[in-house]
């Protein structure tokens, strides 16, 4: 186990996600402030159900984008890895910052091809039934789980769901069972919009011949 600073949140970033966030509170400023001038790493255990929740992501500071004039910041993030919380600290030693006694989760990253390609299909349908098909993910062949679980409609309790899970095989599982419930209603709703936008227009209808 080793000491990590904590940066609790109510969101849950996934491995490989880059996220930007404006800091301004005096305790995070200095967590910031460490992680720039020692290079160290924080976490982000979700702050769900009003309690820090065990599982995390390791988060690297890749930058600092701005330092406002009353001491907040704009940095630029990337998530590395996910971990469990064994201890919980309010406050690290000499800090005014959150820390934990933290152990890394080992991931199984074997994918399912044909799941991968099921999944894919269920995004791209996702995309066009909701009109955005300038948005369509562009997905990597070999695109993981955590590269799409933001953009699918999950709640934040399902995302942190799918943080705990450790084998790719069983995220894309659960992946495709969501998108399988949600695609049907989804276009359901898009269909009921469509006839929503046709009543009171001028209908040029054939009438049938007797």
């Amino acid at each position: 186990m080793r000491l990590l600073p904590l940066f609790p949140l109510n969101l849950v970033a996934f491995p490989g996600e880059k996220l930007n966030l404006h800091i301004f509170e005096p305790r995070y400023r200095e967590l910031v402030r460490d992680c720039f001038t020692e290079g160290m790493t924080f976490g982000i255990p979700p702050f769900l159900d009003n309690s820090v929740q065990e599982l995390g992501t390791e988060m690297r500071l890749l930058s600092v984008e701005k330092t406002h004039a009353g001491g907040e910041m704009d940095i630029k993030t990337e998530a590395i890895g996910i971990f469990r919380v064994r201890k919980f600290m309010r406050q690290a030693p000499g800090k005014l910052y959150a820390a934990g006694q933290v152990e890394e989760i080992v991931q199984d990253e074997e994918a399912d091809t044909a799941l991968r390609e099921i999944i894919a299909k269920q995004v791209r349908q996702l995309y066009e039934a909701l009109g955005l098909r300038k948005l369509l993910l562009q997905l990597a062949p070999d695109f993981k789980i955590f590269d799409v679980a933001h953009h699918i409609g999950l709640s934040t309790e399902q995302e942190y769901q799918l943080l705990g899970t450790t084998a790719e095989q069983e995220r894309q599982e659960m992946v495709r069972e969501h998108l399988e419930r949600l695609l049907p209603a989804v276009l359901e709703a898009e269909r009921l919009k469509e006839r929503v936008r046709q009543n009171g227009h001028f209908k040029h209808l054939q009438p049938p011949q007797f």
